[in-house]
């Protein structure tokens, strides 16, 4: 699910003193080598002799000649990136990224408020999402009931969270890693952010661009977009991504319905009172090309004579643990840009035009509506990045991405000093997880800091 930074707002705090690591084994059945430990941080970084929170960090130590320590993010807002690392997330499992397995140590965490860092992001998932009301309220009364609730939502979820629910935006993680870096004892690192994980990376390069060896931005987010442009974005491209699947599907005995009319299908399941949350968990599978084999199933089995449509509503994120932190993170760097009801109509009508099939759900859709109301002030929104002073970055997009459209790419790499596109041509949402090409070209970067010739396509 996944994104600007004044360099004038931006100016890096002071360092304070970090301690060692004290390294604990945690394996997996993955990799038995797996240690974990945990690094104090300030709750508020602008007041860093105050309340101290805890983040937790994962190391898979480099089995080869070591160049230096891989920070990783695999996405979000609200991924788990320590338990990522030893689920084999983010390509380490994959002969393309073997290399950087011998060079690298993979560094995971869990920012602020997610996982296993503490205190953790806690909402009562049932207050976030009223399908009664959706994301779409149809008049100004459902309108004012979609403000109510996510007022008490959002109290509900500082209640439960305490402070550190206002301090969980990402300058505040840029921060967190600078201080797993001194932590680490690595003067520079590298970094490897796919989705969410893409803004994360810019905004720490941003901040401090003299820490930084080399980056890879994959599924990039471009924060400086105004939140009305994001949500035509990708509208746009998620109606792409179901048009393109539904091509596929022609084609390909993998898919569970071959030869059908597949749109037709999909609109067949948008006509269910619970379409907004049957879109949620469908587009959870849509952004993964290995997941459309599956993904065809379920929407044959979901449109058939005897429609299931309980395996498609499992999928869903919408008023859940996951969307809980999602939702608290997600506000703070992307607030709702709606000031009325008939401000909302108007985007929620342009949103229909541009995708008169995928409508019901989009991420940025989520936030817009989701943030509407949200009683806890932003302390990160979209405003004019620039990233300078730094090594050659890999920016990565893909031309069918349904969650980060190609545009953001573009537009995130116009504003890096030195910055590299590498475009995929490949259906999915970012190259690493759906291209053996890009992960080819992604370790080449990562071990030599050299970009991709710009010929270069995948």
């Amino acid at each position: 699910m996944i994104r600007a930074l004044a360099l004038t707002l931006l100016a890096p705090v002071a360092p304070a003193a970090t301690p060692a690591l004290d390294w604990q084994p945690c394996p997996t059945p993955l990799f038995s080598q797996l240690m974990c430990a945990n690094v104090p941080v300030p709750l508020d970084w602008a007041k860093p002799e105050g309340a101290k929170i805890s983040i937790r960090v994962s190391k898979l130590p480099a089995s080869g000649d070591r160049i230096g320590s891989l920070l990783t993010n695999p996405g979000g807002p609200g991924g788990e990136g320590a338990g990522a690392i030893g689920r084999g997330e983010l390509g380490t499992t994959t002969p393309e990224f073997a290399e950087l397995r011998k060079r690298f140590d993979f560094i995971g965490f869990d920012p602020r408020g997610v996982g296993e860092s503490t205190p953790k992001i806690e909402c009562d998932p049932a207050k976030l999402y009223d399908p009664s009301i959706g994301m779409f309220p149809r008049d100004n009364a459902a309108y004012q009931r979609l403000i109510e609730l996510n007022r008490a939502a959002g109290r509900d979820c500082l209640a439960r969270t305490g402070p550190v629910a206002e301090h969980v935006d990402t300058v505040s993680v840029a921060d967190d890693i600078d201080a797993i870096r001194r932590a680490l004892g690595e003067p520079k690192i590298s970094w490897l952010g796919v989705s969410y994980g893409s803004e994360v990376g810019a905004t720490y390069a941003a901040k401090y661009p003299s820490r930084v060896r080399a980056a890879v931005l994959d599924g990039a987010l471009d924060h400086s977009r105004p939140m009305r442009l994001t949500i035509a974005d990708e509208a746009i491209a998620g109606e792409d991504a179901l048009h393109r699947f539904a091509a596929w599907c022609q084609t390909t005995d993998e898919c569970a319905l071959r030869g059908q009319d597949v749109i037709a299908r999909y609109d067949q399941l948008m006509r269910d009172p619970r379409a907004e949350r049957l879109a949620n968990g469908f587009y959870g599978g849509l952004i993964l090309t290995q997941a459309w084999p599956p993904l065809s199933k379920l929407l044959a089995n979901a449109t058939g004579d005897k429609p299931d449509l309980e395996p498609l509503l499992g999928l869903s994120s919408l008023g859940t643990e996951y969307g809980s932190s999602f939702r608290v993170i997600g506000c703070h760097d992307f607030p709702s840009p709606f000031t009325s009801a008939a401000d909302m109509r108007v985007s929620a009508s342009l949103v229909r035009k541009l995708a008169p099939h995928t409508w019901h759900y989009s991420e940025m859709w989520e936030l817009a509506s989701g943030c509407a109301g949200w009683p806890i002030k932003a302390q990160f929104p979209p405003r004019p990045e620039h990233v300078r002073d730094v090594p050659p970055i890999l920016v990565v997009g893909g031309e069918h991405d349904p969650s980060t459209p190609l545009v953001w790419a573009r537009g995130l790499v116009s504003r890096i000093s030195g910055g590299h596109l590498l475009t995929y041509a490949a259906d999915g949402h970012t190259g690493l997880y759906n291209s053996a090409c890009v992960r080819v070209q992604e370790a080449k970067y990562l071990v030599s800091g050299v970009v991709p010739d710009r010929s270069t396509r995948c």
